[in-house]
């Protein structure tokens, strides 16, 4: 431990380089988006985000759009603790045996109209995951997905593009972003 103690003293600090998107794409970005759940819900997007047994990655990258660079609140965009006040789930990760009840009633619980968003490979049909004994498979398996935002992990940019072409064509079938 103190060797450790010693090399962390002597290291310079692992940072990660900045996302690529500049400020001004991500500002235009989610003004579109606020704009655009206004026009159709009145109000701004609420976010009940649902994790169906992934590995984390892809809710750190949600999550980070929460961050001080994405700060999604600043145009009304918010995550919600409750699927009563959502309009839209984000599920990641395969569904698994556990979960299967779970997101089922999450889904029952938030009010029309709601989408569901499958975010990740997982999501989409049990990614790495697909086959274990504990996996049902994708979130399609038990839910009508409206969206799927392909990626191991996608990143927060690619998920406010998922949001917005949720938005703008939330009366077509279910796709695939980008496909």
């Amino acid at each position: 431990m103190r060797t450790l103690l010693f090399k962390s003293l002597i290291r310079p600090p692992l940072t990660e380089r900045r996302p690529i998107a500049t400020d001004s794409t991500i500002n235009e970005l989610a003004s579109v988006l606020n704009r655009s759940a206004h026009r159709r819900l009145g109000r701004s997007l609420s976010i009940r985000a649902v994790d169906a047994g992934s590995c984390n990655g892809c809710e750190l990258e949600m999550h980070a759009l929460n961050n001080a660079f994405y700060d999604l609140e600043r145009f009304g965009i918010r995550f919600v603790a409750s699927p009563r006040h959502a309009d839209v789930l984000l599920v990641t990760g395969p569904v698994t045996k556990n979960m299967c009840e779970a997101v089922q009633r999450t889904y029952d619980a938030t009010p029309n109209p709601k989408w569901v968003v499958a975010v990740g490979d997982c999501a989409a049909n049990g990614g790495c995951f697909a086959g274990s004994y504990a996996v049902v498979g994708g979130v399609s398996e038990i839910l009508p997905i409206d969206l799927h935002i392909p990626g191991c992990p996608p990143p927060p940019i690619e998920i406010l593009r998922g949001l917005l072409a949720l938005l703008e064509g939330a009366n077509s079938k279910a796709r695939v972003l980008g496909g």
